[in-house]
């Protein structure tokens, strides 16, 4: 019996994903490319490794232990071309990170740099995916590390299975339009009108904390997730609102106006990777050397930021 171990791969990753469609798109794969190698793979053990019985294809008890196997020969490999990295001194691979926009501006571009010049073997890949959809990536094994924020009052979440790297912390500033009255501290902004951010992410959580801490219900007119479409609407004169100190490199001069209100607090920037299976837990030496950068890379910012 001859088991193609690519196709184990395409196994593991329709089991692990629930599904082809899922399992394509993390291969980079049509979905009927998909199907014929799984089809394959049966014809080589000679037996059902998927019931095609429902709408939604599933995998077989054979196939949940045909694909195991199939895991544990990627970790393997992962292991071997960590030996290998060991004996030619020189590190290599791909490397997957996900992130959000001003992260990959500020830090990630700044970090690519460096690796390009000290490690130009690696391989470098950004996805812009964040909050639980890249965490549930990194857990799959989609990306390698993920690039995450949490406001100052968020505890860290239990990650099982996640080491957790501090990178950067993002002051919030208070931001109203131009042409206005700017308010010299918080009590001025009970009755303004807000663009807050999602209730989920920091910059929500933020306002909520802040609502909380000076004892008024904020007023949110508009909720948005990107920031250049929040600060356009706070200097269209929509509304104030809060946003961290990286947001605010992007916008050009004078687009809004920047109080002198501070002691509201920070987001953390912190990336996530894996904890390997088969080595001590720490990262392996392709994410260690991107994770050195990106540290770097955010020392450069903050004093760059305090020079000015």
């Amino acid at each position: 019996m001859e088991i193609d171990p690519r196709r184990l791969r395409i196994l593991h990753e329709v089991a692990r994903r629930g599904g082809v469609m899922k399992a394509a798109e993390a291969l980079h794969l049509t979905p009927s490319a998909v199907s014929q190698q799984l089809a394959q793979l049966e014809r080589e053990v000679g037996i059902a490794l998927v019931d095609r019985s429902q709408r939604r294809i599933s995998v077989t008890p054979a196939g949940r232990v045909l694909s195991a196997y199939g895991e544990r020969i990627e970790e393997q490999l992962a292991e071997a071309r960590n030996e290998l990295n060991r004996f030619t001194e020189r590190i290599a691979g791909p490397v997957t990170v996900a992130a959000f926009p001003t992260v990959i501006r500020h830090l990630l571009v700044p970090a690519l740099g460096m690796l390009a010049e000290r490690h130009p073997l690696i391989t470098p890949v950004i996805h812009e995916i964040y909050g639980a959809p890249a965490i549930q990536e990194l857990r799959l094994g989609g990306v390698d590390l993920v690039v995450t924020e949490r406001d100052m009052s968020q505890p860290a979440p239990a990650l099982p299975s996640m080491s957790r790297h501090r990178l950067y912390d993002d002051e919030y500033r208070i931001v109203v339009p131009p042409g206005g009255p700017v308010p010299a501290d918080v009590g001025e902004l009970a009755d303004l009108p807000w663009v807050a951010g999602l209730p989920s992410g920091a910059c929500g959580q933020a306002l909520d904390r802040l609502a909380q801490l000076h004892g008024f219900t904020p007023r949110r007119m508009h909720v948005l997730s990107e920031f250049p479409p929040m600060l356009a609407l706070v200097s269209a004169g929509y509304g104030v609102a809060i946003v961290p100190h990286l947001a605010l490199l992007d916008a050009p001069a004078d687009h809004v106006v920047l109080t002198d209100i501070h002691g509201v607090g920070s987001r953390r920037i912190e990336a996530l990777t894996r904890i390997s299976k088969t080595r001590s837990g720490a990262p392996d030496p392709v994410q260690a050397v991107v994770l050195e950068a990106l540290r770097e890379a955010a020392t450069a910012l903050s004093d760059t930021l305090k020079r000015h």
